[in-house]
């Protein structure tokens, strides 16, 4: 499989099914390109007992969508050598532990890539490459190929490895629509040190492949997640990084953290922007620009994805998971969710 292969996305526990969002498109801004507009499952937090999940909206947002790592292999070469690998709804990472290569991706500088940097991909294809100039061969047929993890070409002057993260059920979109579509963290900062461990305790335990390994590379898909997203912000700020650059933001973030926390609450436009110390326009306005769509409309998203997730679990009713992410209807709840998902929450959601 190759090194940023077409392999599975990130999972986050439970099915959420893929919620509408506008289409991704990409701009480059330096070495960032920005979007504006699966199988194994983690174990689901328990939205039986509230609503009130965590109020930091990040650590909930991973928690319900299910990180994991589902794919993993390792690229060995030397000499002139260029590989492409398509646009998929994943999630990709790759790192270079040896020697340097180039990425590039559609509408963007090629980025030179060291020993030690890491990127992560989302949905575009891209092509790596000892020479950015280079026609590229197909990367997936090589490494099919090979009938191996492993792909080696010429030698070992470069050593990287990559993979992707899943998310359980349909929880992709969600998540890749929150992120740039191109994100480098470069072997000088300061989360790089953490990044690097992580990937090499990936490397380590799907080499091993011992009980316990799925939880494990669960957790470290977390922890390159967020060391990466931490990364992003210490150095850019909140421009450019919509969803999260909004969690950045003093007042959006308060009224984030509000909704998080209480997601079965009857919230009004009035009160989220209270909470944040706007006024109402000025917060609608605001919201808007940052995340791409009105508050509102987030937050049916983010009930149904909570629904999805608990009806995923099986042991709660219809109008029980309706309740608990904040519709006192039942129909109503019925109807948003078919409209969302295109099937009656009875028939559950898709594994």
């Amino acid at each position: 499989m190759p090194l940023l292969a077409p392999v599975t996305a990130i999972v986050f526990p439970s099915s959420v099914a893929v919620i509408a969002f506008a289409p991704l498109l990409l701009s480059c801004d330096g070495e960032i390109c920005k979007g504006s507009k699966t199988n194994n499952i983690k174990e689901s937090p328990d939205l039986s007992q509230s609503s009130k999940l965590s109020s930091d909206p990040l650590s909930s947002v991973l928690d319900v969508l299910g990180a994991r790592i589902t794919r993993h292999s390792r690229f060995e070469a030397a000499g002139q050598w260029a590989l492409s690998f398509p646009s998929l709804d994943r999630l990709k990472f790759v790192a270079i532990l040896r020697g340097d290569a180039w990425m590039v991706l559609p509408g963007c500088h090629p980025q030179h890539m060291q020993a030690g940097d890491v990127c992560l991909i989302g949905r575009t294809g891209y092509v790596i490459a000892s020479d950015p100039a280079l026609t590229p061969g197909d990367g997936p047929a090589l490494y099919a190929a090979a009938e191996s993890d492993v792909l080696r070409i010429d030698g070992e002057d470069v050593v990287g490895i990559g993979g992707s993260v899943s998310f359980a059920g349909q929880n992709a979109g969600f998540f890749l629509n929150m992120l740039p579509d191109f994100m480098v963290i470069p072997r000088s900062a300061s989360s790089s040190g953490v990044i690097s461990t992580v990937l090499m305790l990936m490397e380590k335990e799907l080499e091993r492949d011992a009980f316990g390994s799925g939880l494990i590379t669960a957790r470290l898909a977390d922890i390159l997640l967020v060391e990466a997203i931490r990364d992003r912000a210490d150095r850019e700020g909140r421009a450019g990084m919509g969803w999260l650059g909004a969690l950045l933001d003093p007042r959006l973030g308060r009224a984030l953290e509000a909704l998080h926390g209480d997601v079965s609450h009857a919230w009004t436009v009035s009160e989220f922007a209270r909470v944040a110390g706007m006024s109402r326009a000025a917060f609608s306005a605001e919201f808007a620009k940052s995340m791409g769509h009105p508050p509102m409309t987030y937050l049916r998203k983010w009930r149904l994805a909570l629904a999805q997730t608990a009806l995923r679990r099986g042991d709660k009713s219809v109008g029980e998971v309706a309740r608990m992410v904040g519709y006192t209807s039942p129909s109503a709840f019925s109807q948003a969710f078919r409209h969302a998902f295109g099937r009656s929450p009875k028939t559950g959601s898709p594994s």
